[in-house]
């Protein structure tokens, strides 16, 4: 499902992960990330796929370097982020990007 966001620019937050063990924990926390982050100031969507493997993509976008900040400096956030890097990933990765253009096609 395409997070509907607006004409560039904005910004992009590349999340791709390993996860370990499956634990109901982790699909709570996930849901409740996702509300939080669209209640914060320049929130614009997200995308998110994960396999069978356990390997994991999730793009957010914003309307700032600013309001990615604000995101990440969010205390409940901060306690998640530090609960999946003790318990729920074996690996992950964080990009930032601009988006410059954005093309689609389809309804």
């Amino acid at each position: 499902m395409s997070a509907g966001t607006p004409a560039p620019p904005y910004y992009a937050v590349i999340f791709s992960s390993q996860r370990g063990e499956a634990d109901p924990a982790y699909d709570q926390a996930a849901e409740r990330m996702l509300a939080l982050a669209r209640q914060q100031p320049g929130f614009l969507g997200v995308e998110s796929a994960r396999g069978a493997d356990g390997f994991g993509i999730t793009v957010s976008y914003w309307s700032s370097e600013e309001a990615i900040l604000g995101w990440k400096q969010h205390a409940e956030h901060s306690t998640i982020r530090e609960r999946g890097r003790s318990h729920w990933y074996r690996q992950f990765h964080t990009r930032i990007s601009k988006v410059e253009r954005a093309y689609s096609f389809g309804e």
